[in-house]
């Protein structure tokens, strides 16, 4: 099969190629594709011609969104619908992957694929807008929905945390739990998904749930630091947008395409960094 992926630069993007070796990739980054031009993605479907579009281009930059709303819809919500539009118009499916923030968190349990979203953040709602011109838009659609997604040689919460750990002691937010997920995890499951042409919504993460404080501990562990971490409130350590307590991610849906454990995803990645 012959697949685009869009966002080819990105932590998940740049991983799909060799994850979906087995087909024909041509994975293209923002310098060739502006998913927010109509116009521009139109092209790149005509060109490209293939069977499937993988959306891994996103606008990531949660606190960021509070002030700059349109540059967010326009990344999460636009680039999504004109994404949609083009691969409706060549009768192909699009592969759109979405994030655990559309939920707010207060179910005080992980959320299944059926239950109903609501945002906290402009970054959720943005994100979920898109969800919903995929669907609206693409009858033929997978929306994968993943969580606290890390790589290595990649800035993010992981890498942030062993540079601090280096230099000293860490205070870490303790009260907000989720489903860290390895990047490479994640890829594999795609590539096992777009196999099934099961459509729908899917939640792909890291099994299990554990707050950032535990995520930072486990680091520390795999990595042989010994500065201390220290427990905080989402209270003492304030951001810009309102972050889920807890948006831990489960699925209802085939069980073959279940990502390994949290735990296992760090130990990985401690090995690739190291």
């Amino acid at each position: 099969m012959k697949i685009l992926v869009a966002g080819a630069a990105g932590q998940l993007g740049s991983l799909l190629p060799e994850a979906l070796s087995g087909h024909r990739v041509e994975a293209i980054g923002r310098d060739r594709l502006d998913v927010a031009d109509l116009a521009s993605v139109r092209g790149a479907v005509r060109s490209a011609r293939p069977q499937l579009v993988v959306n891994a281009a996103a606008w990531n930059r949660v606190d960021d969104a509070e002030t700059d709303r349109e540059g967010a819809f326009r990344g999460n919500a636009l680039g999504p619908r004109n994404l949609a539009i083009a691969t409706a118009e060549a009768g192909i499916p699009l592969l759109h992957v979405s994030t655990d923030y559309v939920f707010d968190g207060r179910a005080g349990r992980p959320y299944h694929e059926y239950d109903a979203p609501c945002p906290l953040s402009v970054y959720g709602q943005s994100k979920l807008a898109g969800e919903r011109a995929v669907r609206e838009l693409n009858p033929r659609h997978f929306v994968v929905r993943t969580a606290w997604l890390y790589a290595a040689g990649r800035p993010n919460f992981p890498s942030t945390m062993i540079s601090l750990g280096r230099r000293g002691p860490v205070r870490v937010v303790d009260d907000q739990v989720g489903s860290p997920t390895y990047a490479p995890h994640l890829a594999e499951a795609i590539a096992r998904l777009v196999a099934t042409g099961a459509f729908g919504t899917w939640h792909m993460a890291g099994t299990g749930q554990t707050s950032w404080c535990g995520l930072t501990r486990r680091l520390f562990e795999r990595m042989g630091l010994a500065s201390e971490v220290t427990a905080v409130t989402t209270d003492e350590f304030p951001r810009p947008a309102p972050r889920p307590a807890c948006s831990a991610l489960v699925s209802i849906q085939d069980p073959t395409i279940t990502l390994p454990p949290w735990e296992q995803g760090v130990d990985e990645f401690c090995r690739a960094v190291a």
